[in-house]
């Protein structure tokens, strides 16, 4: 390899090397639509899709099916806390004032929910029926109880 060829690779590597180091430093963008009340309505409608294919799926006796259900849960969970910055209580939301008045246990609330949502996980992914069917008896109100009881406010009755 001449001593220009080397000179070019070395200096189309730096560039590269360079550009992957800038796009490292910058700030990840958030992704959504700018609306953070509908964003988390969004994510809690996809909980509540996922949930209800779990119970199908349980009904039919398709336990392994239930861990991708289960995990897409778990993975929103995650990012429950970070839909409720404060001053975003508006006339659309369905949240409590107690969210932002009882921000840790709030916070714990969605950590149960990433948990029971592993657990299920990985009771489905084990094909361990009688385990995976005793959690989805207790989801509702172990995980999704602990947040919609004391931080959302009740549908309205039809």
């Amino acid at each position: 390899m001449s001593v220009r060829a080397k000179v070019s690779a070395s200096l189309v590597i730096g560039v590269l090397v360079a550009g992957v180091a800038a796009g490292c430093a910058t700030k990840p963008k958030m992704i959504g639509s700018g609306d953070i009340v509908a964003d988390r309505q969004r994510l809690m409608k996809l909980n509540g899709a996922s949930w209800a294919d779990v119970q199908a799926k349980a009904k039919a006796g398709q336990i392994e099916a239930i861990a991708v259900n289960a995990e897409t849960m778990a993975l929103n969970s995650m990012h429950i806390p970070s839909m409720f910055p404060a001053g975003s209580l508006t006339d659309k939301s369905k949240a409590k004032p107690e969210v932002w008045q009882k921000w840790a246990e709030f916070e714990a609330a969605a950590k149960t929910m990433e948990m029971e949502a592993s657990k299920l996980r990985e009771a489905a992914k084990a094909k361990n029926a009688d385990l995976t069917q005793a959690i989805v008896k207790d989801f509702g109100k172990n995980a999704c109880g602990t947040c919609h009881t004391p931080f959302r406010v009740p549908p309205p009755r039809s």
